[in-house]
């Protein structure tokens, strides 16, 4: 467990590093690092401070907040095909963002698009609390997200297929595709409470998603409030999904394949895998951005679609597994 733990940790590190020295400017390291730290004038500083530190701040808060909440999910679920984005909250998200975008509120200012996200998640987990009640079943929570996910989706859909400004829907589809570029520290700023308030949360259900491994009734019995488990879970995966979601667009399969990936150097318990995935997912989203600076230097390659052409893959092999394992 340490070795994982330090091994995961050495690859978070090294990767943050590279991200802040990987890119179009044809400087050397020890510049950029200097240009960081030190400051001065020129536009290196800038281009660190500005550009590449807040890039890299989002990918761990983000990859980490995503691959924690995917955990936490999945242990509660015990369902390792369960994703962060199950409860709707990352599709109303999108969708508030959406409507900003095309009603012209997202220029407003910057943080006006970021707010119209938060906005819809806050919206979107509201409605699921609703539907799933406050003593309903897993199955109850898993049907409602489902039918927000599915409204949020129609109803941006249907935004875009009435806007009448073209630039409008070329916006709003580039920004679902998910993006860490041209993001600043005002966005780091938007999102670090709600990730690390909802990561809190979700770190905070350990004992409690080790103890359902035995069953709902003999989590009651060990003194489980499942009650008041569900009710953090939902809260801090809405307050990890609906932040990242606001600042980063729409990026997917990191809460889905990095607690799969890293379950079984866990010996598959919930509470020890969700700050291995927190530190799995931060990895991730680290190395995919580095990659979509250097696979298409030239072209502007969404970081949500890296993730998908590479977690897709992977969530196909898990459900050939799954079937496997049943039959």
């Amino acid at each position: 467990m340490k070795r994982l733990f330090a091994i995961l940790a050495a690859m978070m590190v090294l990767l943050f590093l590279g991200s802040l020295v990987i890119g179009p400017a044809k400087t050397g390291i020890g510049e950029n690092l200097v240009a960081l730290l030190a400051g001065g004038d020129g536009p290196l500083p800038l281009i660190m401070r500005e550009i590449r530190l807040p890039r890299a701040l989002l990918a761990v808060m983000i990859g980490g907040g995503l691959g924690l909440a995917g955990a936490a999910m999945q242990g509660y679920l015990r369902n390792p095909l369960a994703d962060p984005g199950l409860i709707g909250v990352s599709s109303s998200a999108a969708l508030g963002a959406v409507l900003a975008i095309q009603t012209g509120f997202a220029a407003m200012g910057s943080l006006a698009l970021p707010g119209a996200a938060l906005v819809g998640a806050l919206a979107g987990v509201l409605l699921v609390m609703l539907l799933a009640g406050p003593r309903g079943s897993s199955l109850t929570l898993i049907l409602a997200g489902i039918a927000i996910s599915a409204l949020a989706a129609a109803l941006t859909s249907l935004v875009l297929n009435l806007s009448p400004n073209p630039f409008a829907s070329n916006e709003i589809i580039f920004w679902m595709m998910g993006s860490l570029a041209d993001r600043s520290m005002t966005h780091v700023s938007i999102a670090l409470p709600f990730i690390l308030t909802g990561g809190a949360m979700l770190a905070s259900l350990g004992r409690g998603l080790d103890a359902l491994t035995l069953g709902e009734d003999a989590a009651e019995a060990m003194g489980i409030n499942l009650h008041r488990l569900r009710l953090t879970l939902i809260l801090g995966t809405a307050a990890v999904v609906g932040a990242s979601t606001a600042v980063a667009g729409a990026i997917g399969f990191v809460g889905l394949v990095i607690p799969h990936i890293l379950r079984g150097f866990v010996g598959g318990r919930p509470g020890a895998l969700l700050w291995a995935s927190a530190m799995g997912g931060a990895v991730m989203l680290l190395a995919a951005d580095i990659a979509v600076r250097m696979v298409l230097p030239d072209r502007d390659l969404k970081l949500g679609v890296l993730t998908a052409l590479v977690g897709a893959p992977l969530f196909l092999h898990l459900i050939y597994r799954t079937r496997r394992a049943g039959q």
